[in-house]
């Protein structure tokens, strides 16, 4: 029986039938995680985000292959135990059915789901270690030096994009990242068949399953159906029989058809031509700069652009009332209403008065200011606002006396509470005596 996680809001009384529970005004609905929710539909295991972008199925399965094989690379050498970094795989399988290679950095994603991986399987590992392991595994092929990560503004943001990257996977998976491995189930299975003791076969269909962890079986099948294709294939490998009626795998409920088709999904790992990193990435690129052509177009022709670049002005029927409904293609002349007219003539006049009167004020002033005396007028410019007149060094001044006075003030309360404690503790002492 498959275990089920079941996120139920305890709110008995507000409780609608059939439509979720009614918190203030809104209406909220339960959340149900189950293992079968991992399961991808057909429809969408048809086509994948990276095909719909233009990216060929080889070079999609190749880059799903590269990510795992360097999640599990980073993996043995931030020593996780195999089965952080068989979460972490599947992560990466299933983030890029929901989102695609030519709009996310293959190299980002998988170290976001080391990173991820890790703190699910309770064995977190820091950032700057994932960075680092990811950077000797980038730069140390072919060389016998090896050179640290530099510490400079490019780490920094890469470290704030792997945490970036980290929450857009859970956002994209919607916090759905339990995992159920088939490690525990392939020995379970063969105790069952009584093959236990078969080192050979054990050790065998051990790594057919790490191996179809670069691939997406775990998507289509559950675990049991998985183990099952792994004892079936390494079986067939070794030459060693298995009851066959009725048919073992009857019993675990897998069909012969499901272990056929995993079982070749994983054979197809072996047979894949070694294609170099950077002709898939410029295949990636040139897809990007394809996707981005045809987004651009769209945006143009969607805006109200012309093939040839020129706006066509489409006015709204409510935008004038002059416009008839009847030809909207002929630009209809510019018609004021009376009323429009008799506004425009009233706000005139108000302005022209308005600049009247405050020129008759201005030569008040001036002529007001003439018939003063000198001293007088002297007087009249010296005196401005106190603030004006002082000087900021004036003011420091001024504060710092303020704050000084404050300062002695408060000493002379603590001073008269200090003398009033005293004479209330010696009342106090010669009423005792």
């Amino acid at each position: 029986m498959q275990p089920t996680i079941e996120y139920v809001m305890a709110a008995e009384d507000l409780r609608i039938p059939g439509e979720g529970i009614l918190i203030g005004d809104k209406i909220y609905s339960g959340v149900t995680l189950t293992l079968d929710n991992c399961l991808l539909p057909p429809e969408r295991l048809q086509q994948s985000p990276s095909a719909e972008h233009g990216l060929s199925a080889d070079t999609e399965e190749q880059l799903r292959m590269r990510g795992c094989e360097l999640i599990q690379a980073a993996g043995i050498l931030l020593r996780l135990p195999q089965v952080a970094m068989a979460t972490g795989q599947i992560l990466f399988q299933r983030f890029y059915y929901c989102k695609s290679f030519v709009r996310h950095c293959a190299e980002m994603v998988a170290m976001a789901c080391v990173h991820l991986a890790s703190k699910i399987e309770e064995e977190p590992r820091r950032v700057r270690d994932v960075l680092n392991v990811f950077y000797h595994l980038k730069h140390s092929k072919g060389k016998r030096t090896q050179v640290p990560m530099p510490l400079d503004a490019s780490y920094i943001s890469a470290k704030a994009q792997v945490i970036k990257t980290e929450r857009r996977v859970l956002k994209e998976l919607g916090f759905c990242v339990h995992v159920k491995h088939p490690h525990k189930i392939i020995v379970m299975y063969l105790q069952v068949l009584e093959c236990e003791k078969n080192t050979k076969l054990v050790q065998t269909a051990w790594n057919y399953m790490n191996d179809s962890l670069r691939t997406d079986v775990f998507l289509r099948f559950s675990a049991e159906t998985v183990a099952c294709a792994c004892i079936y294939l390494s079986a067939r490998t070794l030459q060693i029989p298995l009851p066959d009626q009725p048919p073992w795998f009857l019993l675990f409920g897998a069909s012969e058809e499901d272990l056929r088709e995993i079982c070749g999904r994983i054979l197809r790992l072996y047979s894949l031509p070694n294609v170099s990193l950077p002709s898939m990435l410029k295949e990636v690129d040139q897809c990007h700069l394809a996707l981005d052509a045809r987004i651009a177009k769209a945006k143009l022709v969607g805006g109200g652009l012309l093939t040839v670049g020129t706006p066509t002005l489409d006015v709204p029927s409510s935008f004038s009332p002059a416009s008839k409904a009847a030809s909207p293609a002929v630009p209809q002349p510019n018609r004021e209403s009376p009323l429009n007219q008799v506004a425009l003539k009233n706000a005139c006049r108000k302005l022209t008065n308005g600049d009247e009167k405050k020129r008759g004020s201005r030569s008040d002033e001036r002529r007001g200011t003439q018939s003063m005396s000198p001293s007088r007028r002297r007087r009249s410019r010296s005196v401005s606002s106190p603030l004006c007149s002082v000087s900021p060094a004036h003011r420091q001044k001024i504060s710092r006396r303020d704050r000084a006075r404050e300062r002695e003030k408060e000493r002379e309360r603590r001073r008269e509470r200090e003398k009033e404690r005293g004479r209330g503790r010696r009342d106090e002492y010669s009423r005792r005596r």
